[in-house]
């Protein structure tokens, strides 16, 4: 009997939820009951747009740290209705707590962001405490370093003297990164919150800058567009189409988050790959996208869709459809993006991350103590140290506080 697409997502939604973390329960089991979460807390920082720090700490003196996909306010209002429920927890019991946090029984509607940040933290103690990565405790690794795209900045696609200078600029840089993904025109922080429609001159003028770009990479470049939910479906269909010739490498979420028939419509209509994620939450929000085939690419953020242990269930989920799973980071901290690295190692479906490295002038990198991390050859190498494997820079932490914050407040 040949099984269908959605007979084999539903064969999925049966297995026993632990399967996937059956090897990291059966290295905790003789650590479990030894350690009690005594705290968790929150900080804000400056130029981390869209999330803030969790910490957790431990009557063990083992602390882990997370990053929410919520503000640090949002964060504690969030915090004090769960506390209840997680202090005195044993740290170890991940799936157990991550159960806990999202189940439709609790009082109030779950905030997925802030579960992510403490599912994060958890998964760092855990290392912690049974000194090995974060990767190795998820059944990794498939990969000994990760693959990282960029994003293009060029101010003027229209200006082919202009691309061919980025072209030149990126070539000779040490990162050497081999995809990136351009925005199509204005940026979407400067656009009204409501579905912007493009007519056909503006397309003509999307499809003429990326051929452009095209041109001026060459073919061993990888060419992406990025858009942030903020066009309709025939403005979407239009810039499908507009990158069509170039053979661009996707197209990210040119369509609202929540889905819709327009995702099956915008499919149909391009041979462009499908991108999405970074604003969906659990496997509840993508199994629409993957039980339709709307999507080529999955592109969860870890500090929005689940946490590590979220992300891990959709990637097992797309996996059976062979659907490969992209990580999106965003304006993050260094935290996001070493769980998104782990979770890289250990996902067999990985495709790519988006790089946060290099941002602001190198503000970020800042916040790791010691040698500061780096891509090379378009690839991160896996954290070897227990936990996350990032130690952090508690000076620095200090001193980029948003303004008002009490450290660890």
């Amino acid at each position: 009997m040949q099984l269908s697409r959605r007979d084999l997502l539903k064969a999925a939604l049966a297995l026993p939820a632990a399967s996937r973390l059956a090897g990291y329960n059966a290295l905790a089991a003789s650590s479990a009951g030894k350690v009690k979460i005594t705290a968790i807390k929150t900080l804000q920082l400056d130029n981390v747009r869209d999330g803030c720090l969790i910490k957790i700490e431990t009557d063990a003196g083992i602390s882990g740290f997370g990053e929410a996909g919520a503000s640090a306010a949002t964060a504690r209002a969030r915090i004090a209705l769960l506390e209840s429920r997680l202090l005195g927890q044993d740290p170890l019991g991940i799936e157990r707590l991550f159960y806990i946090m999202t189940a439709p029984q609790n009082p109030f509607i779950p905030q997925i962001g802030v579960v992510s940040g403490i599912d994060i933290a958890l998964w760092d103690i855990a290392g912690k405490i049974l000194n090995r990565p974060v990767y190795q405790l998820l059944g990794g690794p498939f990969r000994e370093a990760v693959a990282i795209y960029s994003h293009g900045r060029v101010k003027n696609m229209l200006d082919p003297a202009e691309c061919r200078d980025w072209a030149q600029k990126v070539r000779s840089e040490p990162e050497a990164f081999n995809t990136f993904k351009f925005g199509p025109g204005t940026p979407a922080a400067e656009l009204p919150p409501w579905p912007q429609t493009l007519d056909r001159a503006e397309l003509r003028k999307v499809a003429r800058g990326f051929a452009n770009i095209r041109e001026a990479a060459g073919d061993d470049i990888d060419i992406a567009m990025h858009c942030t939910g903020q066009f309709d479906l025939p403005s979407a269909v239009g810039l499908a189409r507009a990158i069509e010739p170039i053979d661009a490498a996707w197209i990210e979420d040119p369509l609202n988050y929540v889905y819709s028939e327009a995702w099956v419509q915008l499919k149909r209509a391009t041979r462009v790959p499908v991108l999405t994620g970074e604003k969906v939450e659990l496997i509840a929000g993508f199994k629409p996208y993957l039980d339709n085939g709307v999507v080529d690419i999955l592109h969860p953020d870890v500090a929005y869709s689940g946490g590590i242990t979220g992300v891990l269930k959709i990637a097992d989920y797309a996996a059976l459809t062979r659907t490969p799973v992209g990580l999106h980071t965003g304006p993050a901290s260094l935290i996001r993006f070493y769980a998104s690295v782990h979770l890289g190692a250990a996902i067999q479906n990985f495709f790519k991350i988006e790089n946060m490295l290099g941002e602001f002038r190198g503000f970020k990198e800042k916040m790791a103590a010691g040698r500061p991390p780096v891509v090379r050859k378009g690839v991160f190498a896996i954290p070897e140290g227990p936990g996350l494997g990032l130690s952090i820079n508690e000076d620095w932490l200090r001193q980029n506080m948003s303004k008002g914050e009490t450290y660890w407040g």
